[in-house]
């Protein structure tokens, strides 16, 4: 499938088990438990969080021209929650410009547990193109939830969206490394498609063929994650 080409800040110090990264142009407090789940674990909301917030202040600052919106998991989480997304307006970004959005989908479904759920999967939507792509690692896991949130982001661009799944996703060989796989997913997308493109260029969003390789990943943000703890401790010698 391909559509047309046409804009999101952590300071590190640790305290008890706050990890807060000092850094210039990010401002997300990571908790040891998030660090650590980079080993080997489910990544929490906070390590998606933060690495959108690298993506944007690292990456997409760099191309003005871009109207694309990294929305956070907890906003995601928030929108499928709500009954009538309308009432969300005044909490969400500005859409009315935005070319693409990004949306990290779990499938937890109780609302009183905000780090709840046990999978992970991406919403990539094309704005322009009316269209809502989604990758999922253990297709078709996340789908009725993928599905719900693309109708109700439709209600809130006063737009029709057509959903598309996309089956020839990259495959997770265990039961964790789903949101390592949003994470990369995201980044792939982004600069290697969506940042590349020409403008009104028709560009592939299939991720069919590309590997994912989980423990590289996770190394990777970790290896970011320490650089900003270490600048951090640099800035307040």
């Amino acid at each position: 499938m391909q559509i047309r080409h046409t804009s999101a800040t952590t300071t590190c110090d640790v305290r008890d088990q706050s990890l807060t990264l000092l850094h210039p142009t990010l401002t997300k407090t990571v908790l040891q438990v998030d660090v650590n789940s980079l080993k080997d674990d489910w990544l929490t909301d906070n390590v998606i969080t933060f690495w959108e917030e690298y993506l944007e202040r690292e990456h997409l600052v760099h191309f003005r021209h871009a109207k694309v919106v990294l929305l956070r998991p907890s906003m995601s989480f928030m929108l499928i929650q709500t009954p009538n997304p309308l009432t969300l307006r005044e909490a969400l970004p500005d859409f009315t410009r935005v070319t693409h959005i990004f949306l990290p989908i779990n499938d937890n479904r109780n609302p009183s547990v905000s780090e709840g759920g046990s999978h992970w999967s991406l919403l990539v939507v094309s704005v322009a193109d009316g269209v809502a792509f989604h990758y999922d690692s253990l297709n078709p896991a996340n789908k009725a939830e993928a599905i719900s949130t693309t109708k109700k982001l439709g209600t809130l661009l006063n737009k029709e969206l057509r959903f598309l799944d996309l089956p020839d996703s990259p495959r997770q060989e265990n039961g964790y490394d789903c949101g390592v796989f949003v994470c990369m997913e995201m980044k792939h997308l982004l600069l290697k498609k969506l940042l590349m493109a020409h403008s009104q260029e028709k560009i592939d969003m299939s991720m069919g063929g590309k590997a994912i390789d989980a423990a590289r990943a996770r190394k990777d943000m970790f290896r970011v994650m320490e650089g900003f703890r270490k600048e951090g401790e640099r800035r307040r010698s």
